[in-house]
């Protein structure tokens, strides 16, 4: 090698074993092992519709879906490569219609497990203080949708009226019911109490009975059955609309090929699946956006009907500016 290459030899050298300390040291960076925070946003017309994660849960969903075969549960989940104990969403919506903000369901807190109770803090990730929400709706009184109406022992969302039909109040809220209820049943009932009594006690719970309009442009809609009062939302603004169907489903990857297919947690697990046939269909027909508190998050999308069953089509990703 000539003297006049050796420099330029020594240079290369010392950029491969530069390069390969970096490697080493950027393969030692610990592992993170946590998400971004979960909000997404779209418009709907003039509104900003804001997904707000709650985190997900871990569910036995081969145990507790019903009217279906052994192993049929197992394998629809395969076919989506999926298995159970299955990570559900949990999902909230919060609507900003310009004058009124709004949010349905609120996530479990800490009434459903460690894994959830992450709605707060994404609200706040998204930019919006959960002072500023005006009104809340709750599409039904199970835990993981309720419960993040508290903060401990203070009420999360100050200065919000909670609304949701009569005939769910009427149930969760009766002490009789409570007393009456199963062992492995009462805790729906505990949870429900704990987490809309304080908004009562306060006059700041205002049911309503069936069909209603409840804001310009936020409608609720009679969908009994999941419960006595089970209510899904109808938002539309500038002939776009969305429909938040709450829980009138919970795992794609079964109940969409397969609407007849229940859950455990049914009050009335025939009229579930009715409302929930009804919803598909109409959805299908009309192509309106619709979500869904499980699933996957931001759990909006579309349905387009296959053969007897459906098929869902996530929205597309929208980096708004």
């Amino acid at each position: 090698m000539s003297s006049a290459s050796r420099p330029l030899a020594s240079l290369a050298l010392a950029a491969v074993c530069a390069a390969f300390t970096a490697g080493s040291t950027f393969a030692a960076a610990p592992q993170v092992k946590t998400q971004a925070p979960g909000y997404y946003r779209v418009m709907l017309g003039d509104f900003e519709i804001t997904a707000l994660s709650d985190g997900t849960v871990q569910l036995p969903v081969d145990k507790l879906l019903t009217n279906t075969r052994p192993g049929q549960v197992d394998k629809a989940l395969k076919h989506d490569f999926l298995k159970a104990p299955l990570d559900t969403s949990v999902n909230g919506y919060l609507v900003n219609t310009g004058s009124k903000l709004v949010l349905i369901d609120t996530g479990a807190a800490s009434l459903f497990g460690p894994t959830l109770g992450n709605l707060l803090a994404n609200l706040k990730a998204a930019g919006y203080q959960p002072e500023q929400v005006d009104e809340i709706y709750i599409t039904h009184m199970h835990a993981d949708h309720v419960g993040g109406l508290m903060a401990g022992d203070k009420l999360a969302f100050p200065n919000a009226t909670v609304r949701a039909d009569r005939h769910d109040a009427d149930f969760w809220l009766s002490k009789e019911n409570l007393d009456k209820a199963p062992a492995d049943a009462k805790g729906f009932f505990q949870g429900a109490m704990a987490s809309l009594n304080p908004y009562v006690a306060a006059g700041k719970f205002k049911p309503f009975d069936g069909n209603t309009d409840l804001v310009p442009g936020i409608k609720a809609m009679a969908a009994r059955g999941h419960t006595p009062g089970h209510s899904t939302y109808l938002v539309e603004s500038q002939g776009q609309k969305l429909v938040l169907w709450g829980d009138l489903m919970h795992v794609a990857a079964v109940q969409f090929a397969q609407p007849s297919v229940t859950i455990q947690f049914d009050t009335d697990s025939k009229a579930a699946a009715a409302q929930r046939k009804l919803a598909y269909a109409d959805a299908a027909k009309q192509g309106y956006m619709v979500g869904s508190a499980h699933l996957s998050f931001p759990g909006l999308g579309h349905l387009r009907r296959d053969g007897a069953g459906y098929v869902w089509v996530p929205v597309n990703y929208n980096g708004l500016k």
